[in-house]
């Protein structure tokens, strides 16, 4: 019986939880300080530019792709997961199971689309530079 009343209270306010966590979250993360061995890079306590060392396109290409594979493996890996639950969800029925193979077949598409350009990045650059 609790467990019900605790289950509507939720379902009735889930976006005010959501954003009450939200609130809660983001000024901790945006407070966060870019540190080396533990010194802040900057004695006002502002946070440096992760991109100030970069001095020529290839490695500011480069660090934008190592940025955008950090976030995206994650992001394949929850795609991988919710296409093995629409496997499972499936069941059997023949249309279900040919959407689960195309969101499967297009996220493995993903995934090689972002290895790739960072491979491809790495080796231009390593062309362009032992030119």
């Amino acid at each position: 019986m609790r467990y019900n009343i605790y289950m509507n209270f939720i379902k009735k306010n889930w976006q005010k939880l959501v954003l009450a966590t939200y609130l809660l979250i983001i000024p901790v993360v945006s407070f966060a300080q870019n540190t080396e061995s533990g010194v802040p890079c900057d004695k006002s306590g502002k946070i440096c530019n992760p991109l100030s060392t970069t001095d020529t396109l290839p490695e500011l290409i480069v660090k934008i792709l190592n940025g955008a594979v950090a976030i995206g493996i994650p992001i394949v890996a929850l795609a991988i997961i919710y296409c093995g639950f629409l496997f499972v969800s499936a069941r059997g029925n023949s249309e279900k199971l040919t959407k689960a193979k195309g969101s499967l077949l297009w996220t493995l598409v993903g995934a090689a689309i972002l290895l790739g350009s960072l491979a491809i990045a790495k080796m231009i650059s390593s062309t362009v530079t032992a030119l």
